[in-house]
Order: structure tokens, then sequence, then C-alpha cells
């Protein structure tokens, strides 16, 4: 997968370098490009800003420097639909099944915002020769789009094939697919006893069926108290598995 970032900080995407994500980049897994926006500039104080249309506080995001980046990059990361990721507070919610789909492709374009947001033509343009997405990485307002895709890329790139040592540690995440989209159940290790308070006894016991029974059951009782907004769209998961018993597939 390549992924380019655009950002006026571009030093913000240096942890990138750290752990599974910097491992899939040394490995060949991920080719990851950092794009200074200040560089499609062309006066003295490199202003990618002005004063909003209509009035109103803060400034917006010039639509010229974010043209010619854009530009630069659709043309070369590859296919004319690419996808370009816009994070936004006003945009679709990002979750789990979107990271699995855009962990899929093979070029994906981050484009951070600051201050008031981007003047909104670029996205209309965009729209025109790369698939966006606006994206909310959650219900609250930061002051600029790096924090949401740094979040966003390791969510989506621990889900490329090769980046997770062991794969099977994907398959019962929190809502994952795989999971029908409930919560984790919770995990314990060594000591048994830690500060008096003891490791469940089925997980002691050997018993593979009791302790998938038993995480099972934790997992639909965490949800059911923590996200009970969850169970009704695990049911329907669960509901639209193919049933083996009359041999569908």
């Amino acid at each position: 997968m390549r992924i380019d970032i655009i950002s006026i900080f571009p030093d913000y995407f240096a942890p990138l370098q750290l752990s599974l994500v910097g491992k899939a980049m040394s490995g060949g897994l991920l080719d990851v490009h950092v794009h200074d926006l200040r560089d499609w500039t062309h006066d003295r104080h490199r202003t990618v800003d002005d004063t909003p249309y209509g009035g109103g506080a803060g400034m917006v995001m010039k639509p010229e420097p974010w043209g010619e980046a854009l530009d630069a990059i659709l043309t070369e990361s590859g296919p004319a639909r690419t996808t370009v990721v816009v994070p936004t507070p006003s945009g679709m919610p990002f979750n789990q099944s979107l990271a699995e789909e855009l962990s899929r492709l093979d070029d994906l374009v981050f484009v951070c915002g600051r201050y008031e947001g981007i003047d909104h033509r670029v996205i209309d343009w965009a729209e025109q020769i790369a698939d966006v997405r606006e994206i909310s990485l959650g219900d609250y307002v930061l002051n600029g789009g790096e924090v949401a895709v740094l979040a966003m890329i390791e969510a989506i790139v621990r889900l490329i094939p090769g980046v997770i040592g062991n794969p099977d540690s994907l398959v019962e995440e929190s809502h994952s697919s795989n999971s029908g989209g409930l919560l984790e159940y919770p995990v314990y290790t060594k000591p048994p006893t830690w500060r008096g308070l003891d490791v469940p006894e089925v997980l002691l016991s050997g018993h593979h069926g009791q302790v998938a029974a038993w995480r099972a059951a934790q997992s639909l009782e965490l949800t059911r108290r923590r996200r009970p907004d969850l169970i009704g769209r695990a049911e329907q998961v669960e509901a639209a598995r193919p049933d083996p018993a009359n041999g569908s597939r």
C-alpha cells in the first residue's frame, strides 16, 4: 500500500516510523510519503489560509495550494480514482468496518485540514477525479487532521496481511467483523494471583470449549454494559451468517 499525507506539520508523522507501522514500512509492505502543503505556496510568507467569505471567526485554508498539491500527488500515486481521505468532524464515522475496507486499497491520500477547515471547493473538485471520503474520528473537534490521520493509518495498516505477526490476533478484537462487532472479552496473563485478585478459574482449566463459552459470554455482557448500541448490529451480523445446517455458503 502507498500512503500520501499532506499537512502543514509534516513532522507530526515521525511516529509512523515506530512499532508495527514502521516495520511495515521497512519491510516493504507500506510506502509512506509525507508532504508539506506549504511547498505549493508562492508567496514569501508561504500562506495557506485566508478569512472566510460570509464572515465569522477563524481562518479557512485556501484552495490554490491544495489544488496544486493534489494535482501533483494524485498523478504521482497512480490510478485516477485514488481514495482521498479528509478527516473532518462533519464526516461519516470511522469504524473497524471502514478500516477493513480501506486496508484493501492500494493507494490512500490523507489531507490534514487546519483552522476552520479547507475551502469546500477543493473537496468538490477532488470528487471529480478521486474517491473522496470525508471521515470523522468521533463526535469531538481537534485542532487539525493530523491526530485523526495517525489514528486511522494505524487502524488501517495493522489489517494489511503480513503487518501483524500472528493474524489470529485480529480475529476476536473489539468491533471486528469476525467478532460480530462486539467488544473483546477481558484478557489475563501470569501470575495467576496478583494483589489479591485471581485470574478467572475457567481460564486455568485447559478446557477450550469452556474457555470459548466464557469469552463469548464476557464479550456479550461487556458490550451490553458499555455499548448497548452495538448489540442490535451484532445480532444483524449473526443473522446474516450462512447456516451450515442447510449447506449455505
